[in-house]
């Protein structure tokens, strides 16, 4: 039976990031001729919706943020004149569930949608990513009724995917394990843009990917799978634009248990106001490097020394693939950054062939992933 389908599909795509939410229309061609359905894929419009730093600073927790992300999306689909009755699916970027998932669809329910409201108790999981689920789901709902048909969301690549290796869940402390905590989404997307430019399968390939951005996560893919990740989430791994990367823990034991800071203090240090933000009082690179031409040695060095920890963390994850790379990827925001790709390639270009895709193809994969279970060659994951 062809289970492709003979009708135009459109996926409504919600990636929500901490200022910002990509917003897409995605729509199927079934009679394309490219050889893979989700080459049959295409934007009908990718927009990036900005919200105002200040505005966003009135809300407590990022999941208030809810009814103004909904309103500045539903205008821009007014502007896109596209109508909620003309989609076939939502797809919304993953949040940091509490369960570990695979690397698959999940339909989108009720449980999960509680589960972002209610947020971490800790704080550490209050994430723009979790928005994506509850805007999703808020769309959807709507859609439904417009309708009168279900129209279902879903979330694919989650943040919390999770296909390490046992051994490197492990630290030194039983109470303590490593977490697959990383820009799968990302990371995934690039891998696959380099095994189709390698030639292979990315089933068959076994890469070291890292994502530059805000965070950065540096990982480990052995044959189709991520079997290895910084927990850059809690600022394991190299520092970056926000985050401290990895600390000697005496040191910050002894921060901590100074009395001059709280844990939301400490907190904020090690994902928020760490690494650039930390020693320059700025997250933009592009900043940093106004500053280095203008021959501010500090920012130099500040500059390199994090490239220099990107490299070594790569290094670290070639050494977790058991084998030599086929290839070393680069995406995100800051592979703009010709300067600090150069300073990473000194370090590897000897370990192997270096691919970078500057910004993301996120929203691309979002779609992508969800394609199948439209086509119905695949069952949606329940949580």
């Amino acid at each position: 039976m062809d289970t492709t389908a003979s009708k135009q599909l459109h996926i409504l795509i919600i990636n929500p990031g901490s200022t910002s939410t990509k917003v897409a229309l995605y729509a199927y061609d079934p009679t394309d001729l490219a050889d893979h359905p989700t080459d049959r894929l295409h934007a009908v419009w990718d927009e990036m919706v900005s919200h105002d730093s200040a505005a966003l600073a009135n809300f407590p927790r990022i999941v208030d943020q809810y009814p103004l992300r909904y309103q500045q999306i539903a205008n821009l689909m007014r502007v896109k004149r596209t109508q909620l009755s003309d989609i076939d699916a939502i797809v919304g970027r993953g949040g940091l569930l509490r369960k570990q998932i695979v690397n698959a669809a999940y339909l989108i329910d009720a449980a999960m949608v509680e589960e972002m409201r209610d947020g971490d108790p800790s704080g550490q999981r209050d994430h723009a990513s979790n928005l994506g689920i509850i805007l999703a789901a808020a769309f959807a709902r709507e859609a439904s009724t417009v309708i009168g048909r279900t129209i279902n969301a879903y979330i694919v690549e989650s943040a919390t995917v999770d296909e390490m290796i046992d051994v490197a869940r492990i630290t030194g402390w039983p109470q303590i394990e490593r977490k697959s905590l990383s820009h799968i989404l990302s990371a995934k997307a690039a891998a696959n843009r380099a095994a189709r430019e390698i030639g292979k399968p990315y089933e068959q390939l076994n890469l070291v990917v890292t994502h530059l951005g805000g965070g950065i996560s540096v990982t480990a893919h052995r044959l189709g799978l991520q079997i290895d990740v910084n927990q850059a989430l809690d600022g394991e791994g190299p520092f970056s634009p926000e985050r401290s990367g990895g600390l000697p823990v005496g040191d910050l034991a002894r921060i901590c248990f100074s009395g001059e800071y709280t844990y939301e203090q400490i907190r904020h240090m090690i994902a928020g106001q760490g690494g650039l933000v930390a020693h320059l009082g700025t997250n933009d690179a592009r900043e940093v490097e106004r500053r280095i031409a203008a021959g501010d040695e500090h920012a130099a060095l500040i500059y390199r020394a994090m490239a220099y920890a990107i490299a070594k963390y790569c290094g670290a994850m070639a050494a977790a693939l058991g084998t030599k790379p086929d290839a070393m990827v680069f995406t995100g925001s800051l592979a703009y950054s010709t300067l600090l790709i150069d300073w990473i390639t000194e370090q590897l270009a000897w370990l192997a062939p270096i691919y970078v895709y500057p910004g993301t193809d996120e929203m691309h994969a979002l779609a992508s992933g969800v394609l199948p279970v439209l086509l119905g060659l695949e069952r949606p994951r329940r949580y």
